[in-house]
């Protein structure tokens, strides 16, 4: 089963090293631009769906074998989503490019097949499982809110081409990023580290329970969230679902702290130590967002606010998260692969060998520096840090996938 979570691994670091090569191209001017254009479309799609998403869909092929201790359904339709999702995503990223509706709404159809396709793989292996424990709950709702997301998508895709229902197309942008965002990424991510940590930590005893609360206030939030963009319902229930996410993130991250007080195992690798260190930050900037809605709700809707709450979550979490998990899973699978079978043999390299962990914490280090620095020109305005920073973004993530790529060197 590697080969095939290694085929959407390296798909998703061609898109990462593409996405990042044109921010460089650009000198990260691109930011500063309103991101509601085709060519902001392009790149959010780029990184989102074709990094992001591909990276996830991969782990999630790995990561079942080691939660559930069985193989996926089926590998050959695993290579049959692969297939329609990159080709759909590819017809999607042109028609952006092209500014053609007909090729958007093609490419959100076939990628949604695509999504199908995932969603009946792994929902089909963890109904035959039957382990249902937040660890599974979470990985099914958040494929169920990637299958959501591809509903909006297609249905915005469509309504491009011929105009189907162009009143509701708001409604649908917002769930679409709401839902794509919060519920597919968020439980994806707090529902695997529940194995993931403990792992890398060799850390046991810590209690289930506040699994559980996570996974409830997670779902509680993202769903009330949804419908209020869908049903454009009063922003007191807006204000109620960022307090039950902020209250979710202050749970895991008090989670977090008990593995490490059961650990046997002193450094995780110092890209796990940064995926902690990320979800502080994204626990206090959602509190800063809560006390904004508490303040002033109206200012919360406010063009600024919005870019700054995408890039902190989607790249200070999400994609801090993910690139933290790869300097971990792609030594691990690689080992696995090419050295396995000679564990213990003369001249076989150990797991620690396969990538420097303190080139690791260099890159990680460079990126948040970068986003940072972003943010702030974001914030205050100044489009020339703003540029500045999200250039020193790609230069460290260029360097960053660099390490993960020469793993499969060694």
């Amino acid at each position: 089963m590697i080969r095939l979570p290694l085929l959407f691994i390296a798909t998703g670091v061609i898109s990462f090293v593409l996405f990042h090569l044109l921010s460089l191209f650009t000198f990260g001017a691109w930011v500063v631009e309103p991101p509601r254009n085709p060519d902001g479309w392009f790149r959010i799609h780029l990184l989102v769906l074709d990094w992001a998403t591909m990276i996830a869909m991969g782990a999630v092929y790995q990561l079942i074998d080691v939660v559930l201790q069985r193989r996926i359904h089926s590998r050959m339709l695993g290579y049959v989503h692969y297939a329609f999702f990159t080709v759909g995503s590819i017809l999607l990223l042109t028609g952006f490019l092209r500014v053609n509706t007909g090729w958007i709404a093609v490419g959100a159809s076939i990628t949604f097949i695509g999504i199908l396709l995932f969603a009946w793989n792994v929902g089909h292996t963890l109904r035959g499982a039957k382990q249902w424990n937040p660890i599974t709950v979470s990985t099914a709702c958040s494929i169920g809110y990637l299958v959501l997301t591809g509903v909006f998508g297609t249905a915005m895709g469509l309504n491009f081409a011929f105009n189907l229902w162009g009143e509701v197309h708001e409604q649908l942008l917002s769930a679409h990023i709401w839902v794509g965002t919060l519920g597919w990424f968020g439980l994806l991510i707090t529902g695997f580290s529940y194995k993931m940590l403990p792992m890398f930590y060799l850390s046991h005893g810590a209690a289930e329970r506040p699994q559980h609360i996570i996974t409830c206030l997670w779902n509680a939030g993202v769903l009330l969230g949804a419908v209020t963009f869908l049903l454009q319902l009063h922003t007191f229930f807006m204000g109620v679902s960022i307090l039950l996410l902020v209250t979710a993130l202050f749970v895991y991250d008090h989670y977090i702290v008990e593995i490490r007080k059961h650990r046997h195992k002193p450094m995780p690798g110092r890209g796990i130590l940064w995926t902690i260190w990320c979800t502080r930050v994204l626990f206090v900037f959602s509190l800063c967002i809560f006390i904004v809605w508490l303040i002033s709700p109206e200012h919360l809707w406010s063009s600024t606010w919005v870019l700054l709450a995408g890039w902190v979550y989607l790249w200070g979490w999400v994609a801090m998260t993910i690139l933290g998990y790869l300097s971990k899973i792609v030594p691990f699978l690689w080992w696995t692969h090419k050295y396995g079978p000679q564990a213990g043999k003369p001249d076989i390299p150990v797991m620690s060998d396969m990538i420097d962990e303190k080139l690791v914490h260099r890159g990680m280090l460079g990126m948040a520096l970068g986003l940072g620095i972003a943010i702030l020109g974001m914030g205050f305005s100044i489009t020339q840090a703003a540029a500045a920073g999200i250039s020193i973004v790609s230069l460290f993530s260029l360097f960053y996938i660099g390490l993960v790529v020469k793993v499969f060197t060694r």
